[in-house]
């Protein structure tokens, strides 16, 4: 029988990659420093544009468009699934909407939204709805609807309103569904504010890296990368830990 990997283990694939990483961009095994910076100067990059300030602002600006974004469009896909998936004739009339509009990629809309909102803003900010909106709704829907309806007719049956049976039966069954929703695209909107504002916007951390681009200064572009993986990460990591607080007691 194998043995369970001590936690510190994990970090040793890290370290490894790491190592890799330096000795092959010092040893020059990929021609020309430019294309293949050592881990070493990224992190002397990294700690240049922390102390100068520009990777805060640039950093702030994409936190405060994903959150808008996000919490927006996550509460309004979680009430519109809610009436979607416990409405039988409101889920018949909207079904076919969603299902022609939610396989459309976010960035899709991109070149519409420039012409209906402009470059400002706003325009990120709708990106990131829309690619909040419709996967959360989505689980939603699904997870109201897988909900046995043994439950619910019990409750009935015990005199529980429909507004009460919503709220304390079948929404708290339905969370681990929500919460799935809610966990992929918190990784996801942050995978699509970097290329929106790479698009269209002049700051954070996309627009950052158009213009490290520019420079060809690849040891900046590795720094944001750097970024947008760890934020992909800790909101990924952040629902998973609030999913097993909030579910516990229903699993």
């Amino acid at each position: 029988m194998l043995k369970k990997m001590r936690p510190g283990w994990g970090l040793l694939p890290i370290a490894i990659f790491l190592a890799v990483w330096e000795l092959v961009a010092r040893l020059n095994l990929v021609p020309g420093e430019l294309s293949f910076p050592p881990f070493s100067a990224v992190v002397m990059e990294f700690y240049y544009l922390t102390a100068s300030g520009v990777l805060g602002d640039n950093f702030l600006a994409s936190l405060g468009r994903v959150l808008i974004g996000f919490c927006a469009g996550s509460i309004a896909g979680i009430a519109v699934g809610m009436i979607m998936g416990w409405v039988e004739n409101v889920n018949k009339a909207l079904h076919p909407i969603i299902s022609l509009f939610y396989p459309i990629p976010a960035l899709g809309w991109l070149p519409l939204l420039m012409l209906w909102i402009g470059i400002n803003e706003m325009l990120p900010i709708a990106i990131i709805f829309i690619c909040s909106f419709f996967p959360v709704l989505y689980n939603t829907v699904t997870g109201i609807r897988n909900v046995d309806k043994e439950y619910i007719q019990v409750a009935r049956t015990l005199g529980a309103s429909d507004a009460r049976i919503l709220a304390t039966v079948v929404m708290p069954l339905a969370l681990p569904n929500i919460f799935t929703g809610l966990r992929l695209e918190a990784g996801m909107a942050w995978r699509v504010i970097i290329a929106a504002e790479m698009v269209a916007i002049p700051t954070g951390i996309g627009a950052l890296m158009m213009r490290a681009s520019s420079l060809i200064r690849i040891d900046i572009i590795i720094v944001c990368l750097i970024v947008l993986a760890v934020m992909c990460l800790i909101f990924e990591r952040f629902f998973q830990y609030m999913e097993a607080r909030v579910t516990t007691r229903w699993r």
